[in-house]
């Protein structure tokens, strides 16, 4: 792929099937998250929506997008999916359309994101549930934690590139 701005072209859909580009969040740090609703990791929602709205009014974007990959921990519908993120976890960050983030059909955002920044193993694939991807201002992949890093523990070097 060309320049990192390219991140800003790539194309998602909403969890209610809008389609989108990232370039909704030029200018904002972006941490995006691979997502499930029945897995070990899932009560990081509740860290993932508190950054959102901490952090979101200084330039934060947290994106969840949700994958049924590992351990079909994932299985829901978009409808039963945006059900359990608002009454369990009052979910209010934006919530993508169900993608496949490692294979053959992984999605060109996680294609984008998983050659930009390989896993401290230097392996490109994603490996479980709630991976994160923090992107800088400018569009870089500047960081990449596995799925044990709470979004708390990311507070600091998020708010260092919020500036």
């Amino acid at each position: 792929m060309g320049p990192m701005s390219e991140i800003y072209d790539i194309e998602v859909h909403t969890l209610d099937g809008k389609k989108r580009t990232l370039a909704d969040h030029r200018g904002r740090v972006m941490l995006i998250v691979n997502v499930a609703s029945k897995c070990g990791y899932t009560p990081q929602y509740e860290g993932l929506e508190a950054l959102h709205r901490e952090l979101g009014p200084r330039g934060l974007a947290v994106l969840g997008f949700p994958c049924n990959q590992f351990g079909s921990q994932e299985p829901g519908t978009a409808q039963e999916i945006r059900a359990f993120c608002d009454a369990k976890y009052g979910v209010t960050f934006p919530m993508h359309a169900k993608l496949d983030v490692n294979g053959r059909d992984a999605h060109v955002l996680y294609r984008y994101l998983t050659a930009a920044k390989k896993n401290d193993l230097g392996e490109k694939d994603v490996r479980w549930n709630f991976e994160k991807f923090l992107v800088d201002r400018e569009g870089r992949v500047v960081g990449r934690f596995e799925s044990r890093t709470t979004p708390a523990e990311l507070r600091a070097r998020i708010e260092a590139l919020l500036g």
